[in-house]
């Protein structure tokens, strides 16, 4: 088995990054859902979930300073990384609230316009973080703003097997994973407990269960109108709490990954 996709997720909800290499710190891949866009009146947590057109919207790192924000019809915008000290807004995601530094004015009428709603963007610093569920991680074990913990594996062969099922070729960033792993058997993830890939060790702690976003095209925005691949999810991976496609990972310490580098089933 090896690593045969990394991608990274520099603004939550936004496009996928394919990376060949990545490293890792404390919060999952360095960079990765490090930045949010938020109601400008509420600071609650905006996603594809409530508004498609974020699939479109492109969130890159240049260099380790400045995001730069991209969109269909809109003129690219540079972001520079706000002063952890300066103005924070308070967000809420999920449960979690928290104070989040502000990204400024030109982010915030950038992304309005785009979006067409009141909006702001926060960035999260690295030493800030949230803390992860400890039904599920130890105190001190943190993420970013993702949707609970800091990586997401997918297997290729159980991604193969659904689009089979659905009768369509399913593009991998459908379901959002940081990882992707190829040579094993269909859903062979759903027993593991812990991994290595190259000189990291991870433990897989929690099924990944799916809300609409998997319906929507990344490429396009648009949502399925039968409601594919969840239809087809619906009918074999559900379970308790929800429908499942995928595996919530934890990492023990820190490190580098790269595509190509071999994986082995620990537990």
């Amino acid at each position: 088995m090896h690593l045969s996709s990394l991608y990274r997720f520099p603004l939550k909800s936004g496009s996928a990054e394919e990376l060949t290499e990545a490293r890792c710190d404390a919060l999952g891949l360095v960079g990765d859902r490090r930045w949010m866009v938020v109601d400008a009146a509420t600071g609650k947590f905006l996603t594809q979930r409530v508004l498609p057109r974020m699939a479109l919207l492109h969130a890159r790192w240049r260099g380790d300073s400045t995001l730069e924000l991209d969109a269909p019809g809109m003129e690219p915008l540079q972001v520079p990384v706000p002063d952890a000290q300066g103005v924070a807004l308070g967000v809420l995601i999920w449960r979690e609230s928290l104070q989040a530094p502000d990204a400024g004015d030109a982010a915030a009428a950038w992304l309005s316009r785009l979006l067409d709603r009141p909006c702001r963007l926060v960035h999260l610093p690295a030493t800030q973080g949230i803390q992860i569920d400890q039904d599920y991680a130890r105190p001190g074990e943190r993420t970013a703003f993702s949707d609970g913990f800091p990586f997401l594996l997918i297997g290729q062969r159980s991604l193969d097997d659904l689009s089979a099922r659905v009768g369509q070729l399913l593009d991998t960033r459908r379901f959002r994973p940081n990882l992707v792993i190829a040579g094993s058997a269909p859903y062979a993830e759903d027993h593991w407990r812990r991994i290595r890939i190259g000189d990291m060790t991870f433990r897989v702690v929690k099924p990944c269960s799916r809300c609409i976003i998997p319906t929507i095209d990344p490429l396009t925005g648009e949502q399925s109108p039968n409601r594919e691949p969840l239809t087809t999810l619906l009918s074999y991976r559900k379970g308790d709490g929800g429908v499942f496609f995928g595996q919530n990972l934890i990492a023990e310490g820190s490190g580098a990954l790269s595509v190509g580098m071999s994986v082995e089933v620990l537990d």
